[in-house]
């Protein structure tokens, strides 16, 4: 049985420790150690009381299997409030399913149901089937190029 569902503040450790497993193995060929190191730390604070992190979760027979997680912003050009969608992954074994396109469009009804006003997300150049899958739901290309800064 498939459930999908928005992950509260006052999850089991079990479901904490089975998100971290999906962060991990979705790290797994791009991560360094430290990157491993902070996986827990970072579920811990996007469950904080006043975070504006989500995660939304897909468990088929108690298992979790694949994961949405995203950040509501303010934007003056969306005019309120969006998401940026940083990570949707769904573990290999269950891919080409329909699982990501069923959690996408649980996240587009929960942001509907909240007044948000639309989904920004990035995604490679050259991956095809994804693109393919948010083409599919309605998204469309933005030209831009992103930049980044760490401290």
């Amino acid at each position: 049985m498939i459930e999908i569902f928005k992950v509260q503040q006052d999850a089991s450790d079990v479901l904490k420790r089975q998100l971290a497993a999906l962060f991990e193995r979705q790290l797994h060929s791009i991560a360094t150690r430290k990157a491993y190191l902070q996986v827990e730390q970072t579920i811990e604070q996007a469950l904080e009381p006043h975070s504006r992190a989500h995660f939304f979760v897909v468990q088929m027979d108690g298992e979790a299997v694949a994961f949405a997680f995203f950040n509501v912003a303010l934007s003056f050009e969306k005019g309120g409030n969006y998401i940026w969608l940083n990570e949707l992954y769904v573990d290999e074994s269950y891919r080409n399913q329909g699982i990501a396109k069923k959690l996408l469009l649980r996240i587009i009804y929960w942001a509907e149901q909240q007044k948000i006003k639309g989904i920004e997300l990035e995604t490679g150049m050259n991956n095809e089937a994804t693109k393919a899958l948010y083409n599919s739901l309605g998204f469309y290309d933005v030209v831009s190029k992103r930049y980044s800064f760490r401290f």
